[in-house]
C-alpha cells in the first residue's frame, strides 16, 4: 500500500471511530463534511486530497505557546484548540501536515494569525475547522509560499487589521467553504499582487457556501488564478463590491445570492487591469448588474460537484456557516 492510500485509510478508520460517537444531529448541520471537496480534494503535486494530519498524534491546546509549538513540528499532529487563546501580534507558522480544529463553540485565536508555510517550511496538507478567529494583528488566516492543498471550513473571522482570509504567493488547491465573514471590509484577497505574475497558472481555490455578511470587498478579489469557483455563497450588504477578477484570472460565479450588492461581480478594479468571468444561475436581490468577459476553463474539468439552489443559499448558508456546526470533530 502506498504511503498516500494508508494516509487515507487511517483517514477512514479515525472518521469511522468519531462518527460512532457523536450523536447523529450533529451529522446533519449543512455542510459537515468528512472530506475535503473543490479544490483540496483534487488529486494534484503528490496528494491524494487533503488529509491533514490524519495518522498523526492527537492533542489538545489552550496556549499560545503549545500551540505555536504543535503547529510547526515536522510530523503530523491533529491539534484541537480549546478555549480562547491569546496570540501576540505576529502570525503562527504552520508547517506540513496539520490538522487544526476548534472544540465546540467557543475555541478562537485572537490577536494574531495562522500563516500556513515560510519560504522554507512548506504548508501543505493543512485542514483549519471551527475556529473563530479575531482582532489578528496582520492576516488571520494567510496561505503563502507554495502551500497547497488546503482546507478551510466552518471558520468565523472578524474584525482583523488586514486580509481575513489571503491566498497568494503560488499557492495552490485550496477549499474555502461554509465560512462566516463579517465585521471587516476586506475579506479574502486570492492573488499577491498586479506585479507577482508568477501565481498565473496556480491558486486554484473553491469558495463554496461562506457568508460574506457586510464585509465590503474580496469576495474574493482575484490576481491571475484560473479557474477559481465560486458557488453558493451568500453575499449581504458588501459596500464595494462582490467577486472582482482582475489580472485575466479565470472566474466562474455560479448559483450565488447576491442581496443589496450594488456591484456583484466585477471584471477589473482600482488599478488592476480585467480578468475573465463568467456568471450563471446567481441571484441577483436589490443588487446590480453583473459584470461579464471571455471564457473561463470550466472546475468540472477538476472535480465533481453540485449546485444548490441559489433560491436556497440565504436559508442553507445561514444555518451551517461558522463555527459550533461540526461539534469540533477532526476528521
Amino acid at each position: 500500500m502506498s504511503a498516500i492510500n494508508r494516509r487515507r485509510l487511517l483517514a477512514g478508520t479515525a472518521l469511522a471511530a468519531v462518527a460512532a460517537a457523536v450523536p447523529r444531529s450533529a451529522w446533519a448541520a449543512p455542510g459537515a463534511l468528512a472530506v475535503a471537496d473543490g479544490f483540496a480534494g483534487v488529486s494534484a503535486l503528490g496528494l491524494n486530497g487533503t488529509t491533514g494530519g490524519a495518522g498523526g498524534q492527537a492533542v489538545t491546546v489552550t496556549t499560545a505557546d503549545a500551540l505555536a509549538d504543535y503547529v510547526g513540528r515536522k510530523e503530523p499532529y491533529v491539534i484541537s484548540v480549546s478555549g480562547r487563546i491569546q496570540v501576540g501580534d505576529e502570525m503562527l507558522t504552520v508547517v506540513a501536515n496539520k490538522t487544526i480544529v476548534g472544540v465546540g463553540s467557543t475555541a478562537e485565536i485572537t490577536g494574531g494569525g495562522l500563516q500556513l508555510g515560510s519560504t522554507t517550511r512548506p504548508g501543505n496538507n493543512v485542514i483549519i475547522r471551527n475556529l473563530r478567529f479575531t482582532d489578528a494583528a496582520d492576516d488571520s488566516i494567510s496561505v503563502t509560499n507554495s502551500a497547497h492543498h488546503v482546507w478551510i471550513d466552518h471558520c468565523d473571522l472578524s474584525n482583523g487589521y488586514d486580509g481575513l482570509l489571503d491566498i497568494k504567493r503560488n499557492s495552490d488547491y485550496v477549499t474555502v467553504s461554509w465560512n462566516h465573514f463579517h465585521h471587516h471590509s476586506k475579506a479574502a484577497l486570492l492573488g499577491h499582487s498586479d506585479t507577482y505574475t508568477s501565481d498565473r497558472g496556480k491558486l486554484r481555490v473553491t469558495y463554496h457556501h461562506n457568508f460574506f455578511d457586510g464585509t465590503d470587498q474580496r469576495h474574493p478579489r482575484v490576481r491571475f488564478g484560473e479557474p477559481v469557483h465560486v458557488y453558493n455563497n451568500y453575499y449581504r450588504g458588501n459596500a464595494l463590491y462582490g467577486v472582482a477578477s482582475t489580472m485575466d484570472a479565470g472566474v466562474v460565479v455560479e448559483g450565488n445570492y447576491f442581496e443589496n450588492v450594488a456591484h456583484p461581480i466585477l471584471s477589473g478594479y482600482d488599478k488592476s487591469g480585467p480578468g475573465r468571468v463568467i456568471e450563471r444561475n446567481n441571484v441577483y436581490a436589490g443588487s446590480g448588474a453583473p459584470e461579464t468577459l471571455g471564457s473561463v476553463v470550466e472546475p468540472r474539468t477538476y472535480y465533481s460537484y453540485v449546485v444548490d439552489d441559489p433560491a436556497s443559499v440565504p436559508r442553507l448558508v445561514t444555518a451551517g456557516a461558522g463555527v459550533g456546526r461540526v461539534q469540533g470533530v477532526a476528521w
